[in-house]
């Protein structure tokens, strides 16, 4: 299966909750995650927020995104996740 991101919110600080196609959801720390070049701008709470859903994951107006292979296995390694 083809996963993808098919909901998503912003949660506080730089944390989103997600849902995915497979039926998995909860919340992920991005925090972690925002350093380099392209991820630098999300450090910014604003900016971090305006994220959209485009391509089947998370993505913002500079074109940083990230997989959602990555995104489903941070809920895996940071808690128990929901299967609808």
């Amino acid at each position: 299966m083809f996963m993808h991101v098919i909901q998503a919110r912003y949660c506080g600080d730089y944390k989103v909750w997600v849902a995915f196609n497979d039926g998995v959801e909860g919340e992920i720390d991005l925090s972690s995650e925002l350093y380099g070049e392209l991820f630098e701008p999300l450090k910014d709470k604003e900016f971090f927020r305006s994220f959209t859903l485009e391509g089947h994951t998370l993505s913002w107006s500079n074109g940083t995104d990230f997989a959602p292979e990555f995104l489903r296995e941070q809920i895996s390694c940071t808690s128990e996740p929901v299967h609808h």
